[in-house]
């Protein structure tokens, strides 16, 4: 006989399984340990398995009176790393039967308009990027669970914070430039004022004045090609011994520095050595292709959402910065003799 169009219920699986209803609820709702023997809890997967059952979330969040519906708060989706970052969390929270909706703050940075009625109401937990912090306020999301990514562990607004080890990164890019025998630096620094953003800069200028000397210059540039082109023409071409190095907070700036080299008449790496920050497919996109720290985008939106996940059942989160690689490509070499 045909198997029936109606949707399977709980009352099916126990049917099927030979045990009570309140069993499959229990095993369904993973609070069968203590309660069922594990042959039993497995007879019921099974069952709902073969008779392709699906719980009803609706009722099930009724009873529980939570939405399972979590917000990831980003900045504007410019690239692909928070694309990425959405890809990590939506994966872990589908997992656990949750729902991510994502939204970007509309400038980018700064305050956002409500995207519901009531947050509060309407959603279970946040995970936010600092540089989208300022959002929060607007849309209440820091009187919610909240877990924060690319902030300060010592003054964040979160129960929990989730970093990528951004300072290490900085410190293989330098590292790796210094023992190319560069002295004489610029940072391409992006002018947001974030937490991250204030840790690279920190991180450089700690690596590099340890090294007799050598030297950093700063200019600053909001994270687009453009304002990037602009800013690091201006300081290349500054009165002054030229630096031989340019360290740039982000790919994209990166990119920008790339075209100011080229219209200064500039070879790279011959002239002028070019670091970024991301890994993006920009990267090997520039020619040559850019010396840059790998971030794992997806890795570091699975943590965030197993660190709202244990914000939400009362575990302390994982400990520990996700570690980052420097992916040298053809953008640096040694200076040149001249």
């Amino acid at each position: 006989m045909a198997r029936s169009s109606t949707r399977p219920t709980s009352r099916d699986v126990a049917q099927a399984a030979g045990v009570s209803q309140a069993a499959v609820s229990l095993v369904l709702g993973d609070k069968w340990r203590g309660r069922v023997s594990e042959a039993t809890a497995e007879r019921v997967r099974q069952a709902a398995r073969e008779l392709g059952y699906r719980p009803n979330l609706a009722a099930r969040n009724l009873r529980l009176g939570r939405t399972r519906t979590v917000l990831l708060v980003v900045p504007a989706l410019t690239t692909e790393f928070f694309a990425g970052v959405y890809t990590g969390a939506a994966r872990v929270a589908a997992e656990h039967g949750f729902g991510v909706v994502l939204y970007p703050s509309p400038e980018g940075i700064g305050p956002a308009r409500d995207p519901f009625a009531s947050a509060q109401a309407a959603l279970d937990g946040v995970i936010a990027s600092s540089m989208a912090a300022d959002a929060l306020t607007a849309i209440r999301g820091d009187q919610l669970p909240l877990v924060m990514l690319d902030s300060d562990p010592e003054g964040s607004l979160g129960a929990a914070t989730v970093n990528l080890d951004i300072a290490d990164g900085v410190r293989q890019v330098a590292d790796h430039l210094l023992g190319l025998g560069h002295r004489s630096f610029l940072h391409l620094a992006a002018d947001v004022a974030s937490w991250t953003f204030e840790v690279r800069a920190r991180e450089l200028a700690d690596r590099v004045g340890t090294v007799p000397g050598a030297s950093v210059r700063t200019a600053r540039a909001p994270i687009s090609i453009d304002d990037a082109l602009t800013a690091a023409e201006a300081a290349l071409a500054a009165p002054g011994p030229r630096p031989t190095a340019l360290v740039c907070d982000d790919d994209k700036l990166a990119a920008g520095a790339y075209k100011a080299a080229r219209r200064l008449g500039l070879r790279i790496p011959d002239d002028l050595s070019v670091t970024g920050l991301d890994d993006l497919a920009l990267a090997t996109a520039l020619d040559p292709e850019l010396t840059t720290v790998r971030l794992d985008a997806e890795l570091f939106g699975e943590r965030g959402m197993r660190a709202l996940l244990a914000v939400l059942e009362g575990r302390a989160p994982t400990a520990g910065d996700i570690p980052v690689e420097l992916i040298v490509r053809g953008s640096t070499a040694p200076p040149s003799a001249s």
